[in-house]
């Protein structure tokens, strides 16, 4: 089943505006003064009296504003003004010149026509072009379309149909547990006799939970593939309407839409755009407008009969900020976490991608979904992505290891930074710097092994860095391999103070993520015998980067505080001994490092391993 969305073409309803504008401007233009049944010409006062003493003037109206007079002009009447002044021999000069006084003042036109033609028919036009938008509005929403001016209220969900090839779950690698629970799904909405025998009735709602790019909308379309019914597609933002009642309005339309095409499956994308906790304050337009929306979504959910197979899904990534009316038994029945994926679902992910692109056939999947930890599946597919686009601007027609392994250091720390030349003291600086982290990740015996060490600045302001790959996929963290790992970010410093004997800003990212670990093992984790198994701190959005908030008295932060700086200065002096013990190795590595500026992890543990060769220390270059 492929799914393909029916999209009318529709033209943009500002183009009809500007439409009707137009026709008014010319109207009031040329319309109005052709139709007029005189033409006004406005005189100077020296004008009009000249024109009476030579006898031109034949009829005139004085008022308090203007005079008013006719005159013959080549036997024609022409319909003059002129700004009325004192002057009290006026009167009788007219009646000496023989003008009659008795006429009425000229009118550029008739009220009537500068009404019908000024208002009447202008709003005619509009609501003329109005009731024809209407009417094609209403035929293009017949055929599945989008509404406009006239859809307030009318649902804006993409609806994919069935049609031979599609999307399934062959498609989606990486997340069984999630396809496991899924599948129940789809069998229910190709065989619902067996449940009803039984009296078994389906979950009207699923909610799909995880990190942003691991596969929930993925996911929901393949559940549409393999069922081959009808996917109504919409996100919760599409809801939120100016005006109060039209988000209601739209989910009414949409459950409306879903039942008359039954069976089906409707998919809200970010539904915590309209379910989020409800505060109770009812203040403020915007909130009684989502709150309305969300009520409204609930009231839906109970009403629509599940028998007839109407199924909702729906994805979040803030699951904790969800209203919890939402996610009771008979709405939302099931929550089905798509987490980021393991080890061999990164290998699992990293193939079907591959299957897009050209690839040479020793090109090793398993080391790549190692070196790859923590990637989602978003990210996995554009390493695939960019390993080929490094093969094109290499001029090969496929993608090998290195394009792979390049891809996912350009993914961690960005591209290489080709205009950005360090100097030799900094490069020396850099090399010693990248040489300490990755001596003492090797001199601990918790530590992941060293897979690359480089000093080629990068994108993302990185002037060097040292990858650690772990052999297995680890799950838990103990207290050593946490100090360890203390430890090893420290090691660039720690080497900076030993050879240089003075420090540089190299090491912000290291003391940042150094610090994060320390006040997680104290105030999350436990592993302090101060606060023993007491949580000082509680961690919210895990899905979003885990914003933290403090739990504990002012004076406790401050304690916190002091054994978070006595951690890191107890692993920042075990890296500093490290260092010291093997110093002649520091130099060794540091030297090579800095001639080849990028090194594997077996040339570092080769050379590590060797007996100690007398190097002479460069750091005066």
């Amino acid at each position: 089943m492929n799914l393909n969305s029916k999209k009318p073409e529709k033209r943009p309803l500002y183009v009809y505006y500007i439409i009707a504008v137009v026709i008014i401007v010319l109207l009031n233009v040329f319309a109005l003064p052709a139709l007029s049944e005189r033409s006004v010409k406005e005189t100077d006062y020296t004008t009009f009296l000249k024109a009476v003493d030579r006898g031109k003037v034949y009829e005139a109206t004085l008022n308090s504003d203007y005079i008013y007079y006719t005159m013959k002009v080549d036997g024609n009447d022409v319909y003059c003004k002129t700004v009325s002044v004192e002057d009290q021999d006026l009167v009788s000069h007219l009646y000496d010149a023989g003008v009659s006084i008795e006429g009425t003042a000229p009118q550029r036109q008739s009220l009537l026509l500068s009404l019908i033609l000024g208002y009447v028919f202008p709003i005619a036009i509009f609501i003329l072009l109005g009731r024809w938008l209407s009417k094609k509005m209403m035929s293009s929403m017949g055929n599945g379309g989008p509404g406009g001016m006239m859809s307030f209220g009318k649902s804006n969900a993409k609806v994919y149909v069935k049609s031979s090839t599609g999307i399934k779950f062959s498609d989606v690698a990486g997340e069984d547990e999630a396809k496991e629970l899924l599948t129940e799904i789809v069998d229910f909405l190709h065989n619902p006799e067996k449940y009803r025998e039984i009296g078994a009735s389906m979950p009207k709602g699923a909610l799909l939970v995880g990190p942003p790019g691991t596969g929930k909308t993925l996911l929901a379309k393949a559940v549409a593939g393999e069922a081959e019914v009808p996917f109504f597609s919409i996100s919760g933002s599409e809801f939120v309407e100016m005006f109060v009642g039209m988000g209601a309005a739209k989910v009414r339309d949409l459950f409306k839409q879903a039942n008359e095409k039954a069976p089906c499956i409707v998919f809200i994308d970010e539904i915590d755009t309209i379910g989020k906790k409800r505060d109770g304050s009812g203040m403020g337009g915007g909130n009684d407008e989502r709150e309305q929306t969300l009520n409204q979504l609930l009231t839906e959910m109970d009403g629509f009969d599940g028998s007839k197979g109407v199924v909702i899904l729906a994805a979040t990534n803030r699951p904790d900020s969800l209203d919890p009316a939402l996610l009771r038994p008979g709405r939302f029945d099931r929550r089905i976490p798509v987490e980021l994926p393991d080890l061999q679902g990164r290998e699992e992910i990293l193939k079907v991608h591959a299957k897009k692109i050209k690839i040479a056939d020793t090109v090793r999947f398993d080391e790549i979904a190692k070196a790859a930890v923590g990637a989602s599946g978003a990210e996995l597919a554009n390493i695939v992505n960019e390993a080929a686009l490094r093969a094109v601007r290499d001029g090969r027609k496929f993608a090998t290891q290195a394009d792979f392994e390049e891809s996912i250091e350009v993914v961690i720390a960005g591209y290489q930074k080709k205009n950005r030349v360090l100097s030799n003291k900094e490069k020396l600086i850099v090399s010693y710097h990248e040489v300490g982290h990755a001596l003492v990740a090797a001199k601990q015996t918790d530590s992941a092994p060293v897979h690359k060490i480089t000093i080629i600045p990068r994108t993302s302001g990185a002037l060097g860095y040292t990858m650690q790959v772990d052999e297995q996929e680890h799950f838990l963290m103990t207290k050593e391999e946490l100090e360890n790992k203390i430890a090893t970010f420290t090691g660039g410093r720690a080497a900076e103070e030993l050879i240089f004997h003075s420090i540089t800003t190299g090491a912000s990212n290291d003391i940042e993520q150094a610090t994060k670990i320390a006040r997680a093992m104290i105030s999350r984790y436990g592993m302090s015998d101060d606060f023993d198994m007491v949580a000082m701190e509680n961690v919210s959005n895990q899905y979003l980067g885990g914003d933290a908030s403090l739990t504990c008295s002012f004076e406790t932060q401050t304690l916190l505080d002091k054994k978070v700086v006595e951690l890191v200065r107890r692993e920042h002096e075990k890296a500093t001994k490290i260092l010291t013990d093997n110093i002649g190795k520091l130099h060794e590595i540091a030297k090579y490092l800095y001639e080849h500026e990028t090194i594997t992890g077996e040339e570092f543990m080769k050379i590590l391993n060797e007996a100690p060769v007398e190097i002479e220390n460069t750091q005066e270059n």
